[in-house]
């Protein structure tokens, strides 16, 4: 049974009350990125399985768990979820690293796939889907079908910033998916934007307009 995570954790509800501020710089804001998408991360790895080994400690032999099977493989969708993926990689450095383009069509507001790549045995692992935004939910719901339609299936959604209307419609869309958010917002305007939202979240990064 797919879960929906709201965080409440007070580190992760500060760090984004400064992220929405518009003159937060380029660079506190892309800092501010790693560190949620590593906070969120936490709590998104809370439920992976675990397996017994043997090691010997400098004293004696003992039992110790490890994340069981193939590990974990992070896949941002480009060009935002970029940074999310290197913050993750600070707290899972051994995590492998997909990629899937998508941007969104600024007058129909879908999303229009140009890249897809991904490890090949991403069957075989555990996926986390990384995006700061769920707005309207074209984006997430569009790359996770790529996934399921390359056999994916333990794949959970990330991301910092969603709009009821997102996460309705990803719910809706692919019910067996975890999803974790930073912050649940109030609403999209009508040009598919969050609010009160921080901005384009890829534009903050990259210092771009």
């Amino acid at each position: 049974m797919s879960q929906t995570t709201i965080m409440d954790h007070p580190l992760i509800q500060h760090k984004i009350g400064i992220m929405r501020v518009k003159t937060t710089s380029t660079k506190e804001f892309r800092d501010l990125v790693a560190e949620v998408a590593m906070l969120i991360c936490y709590e998104a790895t809370r439920k992976l399985e675990l397996s017994d080994i043997e090691i010997e400690t400098p004293l004696v032999k003992t039992t110790v768990k490890e994340i069981a099977g193939k590990k974990l493989c992070i896949v941002p969708i480009l060009r935002a979820g970029l940074h999310m993926a290197d913050g993750i990689l600070n707290l899972i450095p051994n995590a492998k690293v997909g990629h899937i383009g998508m941007y969104r069509n600024e007058e129909t507001l879908e999303p229009v796939e140009y890249f897809c790549k991904l490890p090949h045995d991403a069957a075989e692992r555990e996926i986390f889907v990384v995006d700061p935004m769920l707005a309207t939910g074209g984006s997430a719901i569009a790359a996770i079908s790529q996934l399921k339609a390359r056999d994916i299936t333990k794949i959970h959604f990330l991301c910092l910033i969603a709009a009821p209307e997102g996460v309705k419609a990803l719910q809706a869309a692919h019910p067996d998916v975890d999803i974790f958010i930073g912050s649940l917002d109030e609403c999209l305007n009508e040009n598919g934007y969050i609010l009160p939202g921080l901005g384009d979240a890829g534009d903050r990064i990259y210092g771009t307009k």
